[in-house]
């Protein structure tokens, strides 16, 4: 399975602050914005990346995230040259997914919780086709909207329905098979002109080949995409680093734990950021890990 990272449109609902930057360039806390849900691509496992932006940022986040060699992973760029809805990425990406399966995630989400990595890697697993991936809050109106059976299988989505039948949202992770490239491509624009990711989940969900995962409330999802979301996004990794003396969306320690790179690579990296607790936390776990015997 391969993943992207939609990180374009304009930020207009971050503004002034996104007038001259990216909005998942932006700092949550102590790192930048698409450290999080790349963070979530890789605790799944997933080791190539593509990263799609809008023209004026893309080699910013070569300059940020380099060919992902330093995290033992492949990150590609491709360009959005306009924002006409979600569900383009998987005509800009096709070449790059090819005859894989893709998991998408949204640049501004935030997702954290005990056994995250458990749950992502058994939805690879078991997904009959597409896996959603639900969360439950106070203001469903706002969101797109899964309506489940008794047994959790979904029966509707709405996008932002005035008269939500449930609490359920559909937040911004979601794992397609490959169909989803033809799906895409046989979309139609919906009334805003866009192409629209709840028409994809739609046509999975008439096939019978929808599953929905509900986050649990052990878990936090956060949509980082306006001012007050994004100081509470900071605020929340503030308390959860300061708290348990543990980093949310360490690149390297994932990297570190799947294997991508080993004591010595992450001791490098710990050095390079000395100055800083990412840096000494990097060093931390780097003092941690067992030594291993090559002989």
């Amino acid at each position: 399975m391969k993943g992207i990272v939609l990180a374009g449109g304009n930020g207009t609902r971050l503004h002034p602050a996104t007038l001259a930057i990216n909005k998942q360039l932006l700092p949550v806390y102590d790192k930048p914005m698409i450290y999080y849900p790349i963070s979530v691509l890789m605790l799944a496992g997933i080791d190539e990346i593509l990263v799609i932006s809008s023209p004026d940022y893309v080699d910013n986040y070569r300059r940020l995230l380099g060919d992902g060699s330093q995290f033992g992973i492949s990150f590609s760029y491709a360009i959005q040259e306009r924002p006409e809805g979600l569900a383009q990425a998987f005509l800009i990406g096709r070449e790059f997914i090819g005859s894989d399966d893709v998991a998408l995630i949204l640049g501004d989400n935030l997702f954290f919780g005990a056994g995250l990595a458990r749950t992502l890697r058994k939805a690879r697993e078991t997904s009959r086709g597409a896996t959603i991936f639900a969360y439950r809050v106070d203001h469903p109106e706002r969101y797109g909207v899964v309506t489940l059976d008794r047994s959790g299988r979904p029966l509707r989505i709405l996008e932002k329905p005035e008269a939500p039948e449930s609490n359920w949202a559909v937040t911004g992770l979601y794992l397609y098979d490959n169909r989803v490239l033809d799906f895409a491509a046989g979309l139609e624009p919906s009334e805003r002109g866009e192409l629209e990711i709840t028409d994809i989940n739609r046509i999975y969900l008439e096939l019978g080949n929808l599953d929905v995962e509900r986050l649990s409330r052990g878990h936090a999802w956060l949509d980082t995409g306006t001012h007050e979301s994004l100081l509470e996004a900071a605020e929340f990794v503030r308390t959860i680093q300061h708290r348990q003396g543990l980093q949310i969306g360490c690149l390297e320690e994932i990297a570190f734990q799947n294997g991508f790179i080993d004591r010595d690579q992450l001791i490098a990296r710990g050095h390079m950021f000395d100055k800083t607790e990412y840096g000494r936390f990097l060093l931390r776990i780097a003092d941690l890990a067992p030594d291993v015997d090559d002989g």
